[in-house]
This record gives C-alpha cells, structure tokens and sequence, in this order.
C-alpha cells in the first residue's frame, strides 16, 4: 500500500516545459438551448430541467451575473389546487432567498412543501450544471 502511494505520476512532456493547454469555450456557446446571454450585461439565463414531482412538474430559470447567481424563478410549479397555490406560495419565496444567500442547489426543504422542495432543488441544480457553475 504505501508503495503505491509514493508513486508520482507520470506528466506529459507538453506540461513539463510550461505549455498551456487552448481555453475553454465559452460556457455559454456550449450551454443547453436554455441558455441565453445579454452581451452588454453579461448578465444570462438558464432554464433547468422540468422535474416531475408527486403533485406535479417544478422548473426554475435562473439568473447569473458576474459568475453569481442573482436571481431563481420558478418556471412551473404544481398549481392545480388552491392547496398547491397556497404551499407554493410560502416555499417558493423561501427556496429562491436560500438559493440565492447559498450560491447553490444546497439548500434545505421547506417543511410542507417536500416535494416541491426536492423538484425545485433538482431543476435549480440542473441549470446551475447547464451554466457550468
């Protein structure tokens, strides 16, 4: 065992002598078609995936700047009963202010909202995937 891990690996002579290696695309060129850019801003959009929960479909778009993410916006989200309307009504505000204060798809379940919750995560990851973040 230790053997192995006092071996050093192997590195390619183009990285020996300092070479880079090209850029990366721009993300935004290789991003799903959701993905919008406004060249003036830098500010774009990314719509994720649509998640099919218990009580219906969740999918948010979000918004980056500057490489952060600035706003989350439910795109669908279950509403065919007045009990849908009001659960989304408390846990959507919530899950976009703990999206936005995470930077991230890490963020708690609103209690009551579950499955909304876990769709919203789900899509919320997916965009920030399609962004590269």
């Amino acid at each position: 065992m230790m053997l192995l891990l006092s071996l050093k690996p192997h590195t390619s002579p183009a990285l020996a002598v300092g070479t880079h290696p090209p850029a990366p695309a721009s993300s935004v060129a290789g991003a799903s078609p959701g993905a919008t850019r406004a060249p003036a801003t830098g500010t774009r959009t990314v719509t994720g995936d649509t998640v099919q929960t218990r009580w219906g479909p969740v999918q948010v778009r979000v918004t980056l700047g500057s490489g952060r993410l600035t706003d989350v916006t439910a795109v669908s989200c279950p509403r065919d009963n007045p009990r849908d309307r009001e659960i989304n009504g408390y846990a959507l505000p919530q899950l976009r202010r703990e999206a936005l204060t995470a930077q991230s798809a890490q963020i708690d379940t609103v209690s009551g909202a579950t499955y909304t919750s876990d769709g919203y995560r789900q899509s919320l990851q997916s965009a920030l995937d399609s962004a590269g973040l």
